[in-house]
């Protein structure tokens, strides 16, 4: 492997020792200094070594006197002072256990002032060629939602770290529903920004992104209510910091439902792309959706749990115990176009992780070839077998554009959805018994194949359209009419899209392949949680050599 040249070398003095630190373009590296060096070999003893990659460095600073007192204690406090009166702190990212990220720091104190300053701005230097990180953000808080603790989580545990890595932000705290919405659409001045954060639960979420794919659509001339309409992605990226009941874009997206997590992901700069699913009914548009879709079980439960709001969280479990044993089943048509064979299927066990092959080919493969014809898209009498149709009784009608996985669920409604493939995962659960739906939900929670029964089938689409049988049969007399014993708690049932009611039942839906991006990474994989902070390979400075160019 080719060296990288080597920008500082220094022996520094830090907890009590000499150590050497190493600082190239994409590592800072440290280790106690031997007291008999030997060529490194690999035989070498083993010292302990630590590296920090730059682009995970939070900030650098120089350590003022109240800090070096706070640093230093006990009896080494004087004779690290009077030999090193100098120190700089470094700020880095430090993983730990379930997809977490803390903020950690490292002391180096100098022997002379000069070189102290020296190790800060060079180091902030490369700092500021990482131009992927915000400098302006605009934040949205939601100080109802959840257990009502977004503004105590951002002031308490996001703002001093923005502070410390030195974004600038502008700050405004929700007053009613669809505030951050309409602010975005008509009054937020975007080119002052970097990125877009909203700090609550899935449903602020949702506003944001309403509110920045309507003000991006409107400035390029884009008209939504066009169902094939090409939408144009957005330019900001937005941030996300939980503070909801269930955070599922974030825990999706992120691995963890943690607001350190979640700002320290914002700091660094991070980018994942994602799609979003488009709602019309026939040419007016209803909403986005970015998690789920769901009719019938879902959209009933979201339904029921609606009138019962003052229980806060728990009116879910209510509802869904109310709508289990109720086991209401829905007639219709679903249409789908399936997605391309090169990007696998919802039970290959392909997980989206950091860096996800599928997602990046699919990128690759629309800038190469372009959007798929809309000719071809087009459900008609020439193009049928594009196109295939399922008509049934149908106890839930599910559509994932991830895995939806949560606290709760783990493994979330389709384990093996990805987030920007141009595709959703359609779930379609066929009437059974309860006991069998018991089974189907139970799988939410384990590790089985929820997908291993013979009512349920799931696909992997571009696009889908479904058309209740009763749509033209029932009036809106009807509407108001108690249960029948046909099965239907409603003559049409509801939608559920992202926590909110539709107000239409035939929808049709299409993927919107990387519309937006959040400031996150993806969930990763284990062997990239082992961060490279500490390494018990004595060799790792020794990578880091100066170099004769």
């Amino acid at each position: 492997m080719e060296k990288q040249v080597t920008l500082l070398s220094s022996q520094l003095f830090q907890k009590h020792r000499q150590v050497e630190v190493v600082l190239n373009r994409s590592v800072l590296a440290w280790k106690p200094v031997e007291k008999s060096r030997k060529p490194c070999s690999g035989t070498c003893d083993s010292v302990q070594s630590y590296s920090v990659e730059v682009c995970e460095i939070v900030a650098v600073r120089k350590t003022e006197d109240d800090d070096q007192d706070a640093a230093q204690t006990g009896k080494h406090q004087k004779k690290t002072k009077q030999l090193y009166p100098y120190a700089f702190t470094v700020s880095y990212v430090r993983r730990t256990r379930q997809h977490q990220w803390r903020c950690s720091e490292v002391t180096f104190h100098c022997a002379n002032q000069a070189l102290c300053e020296e190790w800060v701005q060079v180091t902030n230097e490369q700092l500021s060629l990482l131009t992927n990180r915000p400098k302006s953000l605009l934040v949205y808080i939601n100080p109802f939602g959840g257990k009502r603790h977004g503004k105590r989580i951002y002031e308490q545990k996001v703002a001093p770290m923005f502070r410390l890595a030195g974004i600038a932000t502008t700050v405004i705290v929700t007053e009613r529903a669809n505030h951050a919405e309409d602010h975005l659409k008509t009054e937020a001045n975007l080119d002052k920004y970097d990125g877009v954060v909203c700090v609550g639960g899935d449903g602020m979420f949702s506003e944001v992104l309403h509110g920045l794919v309507a003000r991006t659509q409107n400035d390029h001339g884009v008209d939504q209510n066009q169902p094939d309409a090409e939408l144009v992605p957005c330019s900001l990226r937005i941030g996300i910091i939980p503070a909801g009941s269930t955070d599922c874009i974030c825990f999706a997206t992120v691995g963890t439902n943690d607001p350190v997590t979640s700002a320290l992901h914002i700091i660094v700069g991070d980018s994942q792309p994602m799609d979003v699913c488009s709602v019309h009914h026939n040419d007016v548009f209803l909403r986005y959706s970015v998690s789920l879709l769901g009719y019938g079980f879902y959209g009933d439960v979201l339904s029921d749990s609606e009138r019962n709001r003052w229980l806060g969280p728990a009116r879910y479990d209510l509802a869904g115990v109310k709508t289990f044993l109720s086991h209401n089943y829905y007639e219709g048509t679903v249409s789908f176009l399936p997605a391309e064979d090169d990007v696998g299927n919802p039970r290959d066990k392909l997980q989206c992780r950091s860096g996800c092959s599928i997602c990046q080919h699919n990128r690759s493969s629309k800038d190469e070839h372009g959007d798929v014809s809309e000719e071809k898209e087009k459900p008609g009498k020439d193009d049928s077998s594009d196109w295939n149709e399922i008509h049934g009784k149908f106890i839930a009608i599910n559509a994932a554009n991830m895995s939806c996985a949560c606290p709760r669920s783990p493994k979330g409604l389709s384990p093996f959805a990805h987030l920007a493939d141009g595709n959703a995962d359609l779930i379609l659960v066929r009437n059974c018994s309860r006991l069998d739906f018991f089974k189907h939900l139970l799988r939410h929670t384990n590790k089985d194949d929820q997908f291993d029964h013979p009512f349920v089938e799931v696909h992997r689409v571009r696009k889908f359209r479904f058309e209740p049988e009763c749509h033209k049969l029932v009036s809106l007399e009807d509407l108001s009419e108690p249960p029948t014993k046909t099965g239907y708690s409603t003559p049409l049932g509801s939608w559920s899209c992202d926590g909110e009611i539709l107000p239409e039942v035939a929808i049709q839906v299409s993927v919107q392949c990387q519309l937006i991006r959040l400031f996150a990474r993806g969930i990763e994989e284990q062997q990239q949680q082992q961060q490279q902070c500490v390494s018990d390979d004595p060799c790792t400075l020794c990578a880091l050599e100066p170099t004769t160019d």
